[in-house]
């Protein structure tokens, strides 16, 4: 019997640890080939691939991003090869099962819950032919009827084998990023998330993952990602981890957790600060609101308080990267309400702020008492709000045009020196600037067309000139910063026009190769030749002092000479200033 898991990925980069686990738990009695696409692969490339592979029965992993692409693949197969045994699995499906059954007459049976091993024994029931009545964990037909059998037990998650010993696996460990988890469950009953609805965390055997992120590592892995609901939930076992992948991590290694902010101790960031090396950890933090009659409707307990504490002393400790969610849409935050919860996160200055709108899963609490707030969403995956009784589609399409423009401008991290000066000096708030240009944005069209960076640059240009002239000029003089510092190398060719002339570009390299010190000491010790200063820098004028700006957040009138050196060896980006007074160097 040639059997296949299958899943579509988001993205090419990600990889399926729920089919993973089908195949290991299924061993040795079963050889399950795995099948994984993209959502963005075409329907008939992925139909032809599967029927090339001769299956009897291929069982799809799906979820909210994945359901819709599946459901055509399904019905091309099951056209195609009528005796194909498809079996469904996953979130999307888990809940409202008999609904699914009947949406899609082409699938066979629906597995509930965890899969593992009520996949296995379904396995054994189509080989031997057997009544799928004594298989708990399912929905199947029966004579044209759709039966429910009676949930599956829980797993003891320490005797599942480990998902990452496929030989097939490891020449993409290096390329992909790779799922893992220590838990299944989560302490906590947000009610627009799935993972309130299982009651209590179980925990995997912590020798066994150990082991298992050594092979990971040893064989390429570069970007693990924990996927426990609240990897912090046990300082105790936090701390041992935290100190596990600090003693044994290899260069290169990125792991990223999502944590519970506002129950992290300070002791245990102390200690991260402390001992980590930068950039080996990365958190994920969902905020969600900040609104506390919003939270308490949604059965959120969350002090932004202690919050705001554990959020501030990771930033100041240098070492981890945060990524901050927010999310539009839940009950009784207006559009007021969010606009207050958008400036408040974004104030802790995070490295990344997403921000998502509420979709109303199946098996949530807001999904069944979506009545009590008249919500309207979408029918179809990913259930996305449409509007409620206090937020209208209108201020639906205004917090989207703020995503927009954060994602690109903001989370991408090309301007940083712009964005803080615009966000710090010219508009009101920071949500402020970013809904009057995403307004501005989608005005003009440009949400419908692709970009490349310099235009990014010239569209913000445009914004500002329509929109606060008066800072058109040290705007620009922050973005040519901004331009010059994010590039490896020197560019070709500038977005602007020269703020030099020939002759004054001249007078001030030739001020420069005599007197190097003008650009501090850092400068003078590179002892750069005239072919060299030509030719691996740029220079420009500012219409302020950045350095002056730098240390009091000040602007002022003072011209400054920006020199940028481009490290042809080292591919490194260093910033020189020479204005009224000696300057030093900020390094790329």
């Amino acid at each position: 019997m040639k059997i296949i898991a299958s899943t579509l990925n988001a993205k090419y980069i990600h990889t399926s640890l729920s089919i993973r686990y089908l195949k290991s738990y299924a061993e040795p009695e079963y050889d399950v080939e795995l099948a994984e696409f993209t959502i963005k692969d075409p329907s008939m490339n992925i139909v032809t691939d599967l029927f090339s592979r001769k299956p009897d029965v291929i069982g799809f992993s799906c979820y909210i991003w994945n359901i819709e692409e599946t459901i055509k693949v399904i019905q091309m197969l099951k056209k195609i090869q009528p005796s194909l045994v498809i079996v469904l699995g996953g979130p999307e499906v888990t809940y409202d099962a008999p609904e699914w059954m009947d949406r899609i007459p082409e699938a066979d049976c629906i597995v509930l819950g965890e899969g593992e091993q009520t996949f296995k024994l379904l396995l054994e029931s189509i080989e031997a032919k057997k009544c799928l009545s004594q298989v708990n964990g399912i929905v199947y037909r029966e004579n044209g009827k759709v039966i429910v059998n009676p949930g599956a037990n829980k797993l003891d998650l320490k005797e599942l084998p480990s998902p990452f010993r496929f030989k097939e696996d490891l020449p993409q460990l290096s390329k992909r990023v790779t799922y893992i988890e220590t838990s299944r469950g989560c302490p906590f009953s947000c009610q627009f998330c799935l993972s309130s609805i299982e009651v209590g965390v179980r925990y995997f055997d912590r020798e066994k993952v150990k082991e298992d992120i050594r092979f990971l590592m040893k064989n390429g892995a570069k970007t693990i990602k924990f996927v426990d609901r609240t990897f912090n939930i046990s300082r105790s076992y936090a701390l041992e981890m935290f100190q596990f992948l600090i003693d044994e991590h290899l260069p290169g290694t990125v792991f990223q957790f999502e944590i519970t902010a506002d129950i992290m101790r300070p002791e245990v960031i102390q200690f991260l600060n402390d001992n980590a090396p930068k950039g080996l950890f990365r958190f994920e933090i969902g905020v969600q609101s900040t609104n506390d009659d919003t939270n308490e409707l949604v059965k959120r307990k969350q002090n932004f308080a202690k919050l705001t504490r554990t959020v501030t002393m990771v930033k100041e400790g240098g070492k981890i990267d945060q990524h901050l969610d927010l999310i539009a849409g839940l009950p009784e935050e207006d559009y007021t309400s969010f606009k207050k919860t958008f400036n408040d996160v974004f104030a802790l200055g995070p490295e990344e702020l997403q921000l998502g709108f509420l979709k109303m899963l199946r098996g949530t609490g807001l999904r069944l008492n979506a009545s009590q707030h008249d919500y309207v969403y979408m029918d179809h995956s990913p259930y996305e709000i449409l509007k409620n009784n206090v937020l209208s589609f209108e201020d639906i399409i205004r917090i989207k045009q703020v995503e927009d423009v954060l994602e690109k401008y903001w989370n991408d991290h090309r301007m940083d020196e712009t964005m803080g000066f615009l966000i710090n000096h010219v508009f009101p708030t920071p949500f402020d600037f970013f809904q009057e240009f995403g307004t501005f944005w989608d005005q003009k069209g440009w949400s419908r067309i692709g970009h490349q960076l310099e235009d990014l640059y010239k569209r913000l240009q445009q914004f500002l000139k329509e929109t606060a002239p008066e800072y058109t000029s040290i705007s620009e003089g922050f973005m040519k910063y901004d331009y010059l510092m994010t590039h490896k190398f020197k560019p070709r060719k500038p977005l602007w026009d020269d703020s030099l002339s020939k002759e004054e570009r001249d007078k001030v390299y030739k001020m420069i190769l005599e007197n190097p010190d003008l650009l501090g000491s850092k400068f003078a010790n590179k002892q750069f030749t005239e072919k060299e200063l030509y030719k691996h820098t740029v220079l420009e004028a500012l219409p302020f002092n950045l350095q002056e700006y730098h240390n009091s957040g000040k602007t002022n009138t003072e011209k400054t000479y920006l020199l940028v050196h481009f490290d042809p060896i080292l591919s490194k980006t260093e910033s020189y200033y020479m204005g009224t007074k000696p300057l030093t160097s900020k390094a790329m």
